[in-house]
């Protein structure tokens, strides 16, 4: 693997790092924001700047209208866009649409991308992803869908709720899993203003950086064709696994940029700060935190550029996708939150960036997996690698029940 970055990639990342603090912060205080994300206005002023400075939608192919990154290209410029909780939405990277962009070029047929996946493309439509269920319904165990799918001569009728679908208000049309008659998992595509869907209120969360907010929605009965299927009948969950590990990933990748930021202010406050004669800085415990907050950046960092690599190399990457979460989330949240502890009294108000970030990212440690379910995870694969590495010693045919293969929830 190779660290440096081309020429090309510079570029790119200083053309992004100066779009975000010229075009996108000077935003962050605008008020057409609220507990639900920024507006849809809001929104569209932004991905019109960012498609004035030619920065929309860079993950899509150039054949849709993007820029065609790589993933180790997406590392370097979704951290500079993540700098500022606006930014994802300016550049049209921000979630459940990048995730859903992604899988939309990879599964849909020609006829669902000219209707939905190109528009979406050019920041003319968003969309959500209905996974997450109420109990007894399905969370972080997806095998517990409850959403149903029953066939109606040439339809699909769907019924069942659905619970933290970020995106939700506003979104123009659904990516929904739904369990069908053959007992497999289904993905179907619907128009949300469709009779049959109904999103009965939208969640107050501590976060508040996704357009669209987090969603309950309920299906009664909605009637989708059975030409708006994504995929096959079926291979729900198998589709889900290649939006999965890229959508894990791109979380880590914008965070990682909310995490730079309030380093850099609390690194410029404990240098101008003075206390008990002399910068806070030069104080042992704070200088600490500062140097533990770069190794956790680092860290983080090189997860993420290891992980993209591999997806680069045509590896599905779960395993590794899974410990990037587990190690960003929490790394990421340890800088975080010694930025508050820095900032003191400054770090639980508005007077910094810092208590907006702090409070937008706790909940990273939950979405895409709680951290206990992808520790749970990957302890289990190891043990199986383990145990198949002692059969092959004793010279046993190894006969290992696979895992089948599951989203986790976003």
């Amino acid at each position: 693997m190779d660290f440096s970055l081309s020429p090309e990639l510079q570029a790119l990342r200083d053309k992004t790092r100066a779009f975000i603090a010229e075009q996108v912060i000077p935003l962050e205080n605008d008020a057409r924001q609220s507990r639900h994300g920024p507006d849809e206005a809001l929104r569209r002023e932004l991905v019109e700047r960012a498609r004035a400075a030619g920065l929309l939608t860079p993950h899509a192919s150039r054949e849709l209208g993007g820029l065609g990154l790589t993933h180790i290209e997406k590392a370097v410029v979704f951290e500079e866009a993540g700098y500022s909780w606006l930014g994802p939405t300016a550049l049209n990277i921000h979630a459940p649409d990048e995730g859903n962009i992604h899988l939309m070029e990879a599964v849909a047929t020609p006829a669902q991308q000219a209707r939905w996946l190109r528009p979406q493309v050019a920041g003319q439509l968003r969309s959500c992803f209905a996974m997450t269920e109420p109990a007894p319904g399905a969370g972080s165990d997806p095998a517990a869908l409850a959403t149903v799918a029953v066939r109606d001569g040439d339809d699909y009728l769907i019924s069942g709720q659905k619970w933290f679908i970020t995106g939700a208000e506003g979104a123009d049309y659904v990516i929904i899993m739904a369990r069908t008659e053959d007992g497999g998992a289904t993905m179907f595509l619907s128009d949300m203003d469709q009779p049959g869907i109904t999103l009965e209120r939208s969640m107050d969360a501590m976060d508040a950086c996704f357009t669209g907010g987090h969603g309950v929605l309920r299906f009664d009965n909605l009637r989708v064709p059975a030409s708006d299927i994504l995929g096959e009948v079926g291979k729900g969950f198998r589709y889900a696994q290649v939006r999965l590990a890229p959508a894990r990933l791109t979380h880590c990748m914008r965070w990682l940029g909310q995490a730079r930021r309030a380093q850099d202010v609390a690194l410029a406050y404990a240098r101008r700060r003075n206390a008990f004669g002399k910068p806070l800085s030069s104080h042992e415990g704070v200088g600490f935190m500062l140097a533990d907050n770069d190794m956790d950046l680092h860290t983080a960092r090189l997860h993420i550029w290891h992980t993209a690599w591999l997806l680069d190399q045509g590896e599905q990457g779960s395993y590794e996708s899974s410990r990037a979460k587990v190690v960003c989330s929490e790394a990421e949240w340890r800088v975080v939150d010694r930025c508050v502890q820095i900032l003191g009294g400054q770090g639980v108000t508005m007077e910094t960036p810092v208590m907006r970030i702090f409070m937008d990212m706790r909940a990273f440690r939950i979405y895409d997996g709680p951290s206990e379910v992808h520790r749970f995870s990957m302890a289990r694969k190891l043990v199986q690698a383990a145990e198949k590495d002692a059969q092959a010693e004793r010279g046993v045919p190894a006969i290992i029940q696979a895992v089948p293969a599951a989203p986790r929830p976003l």
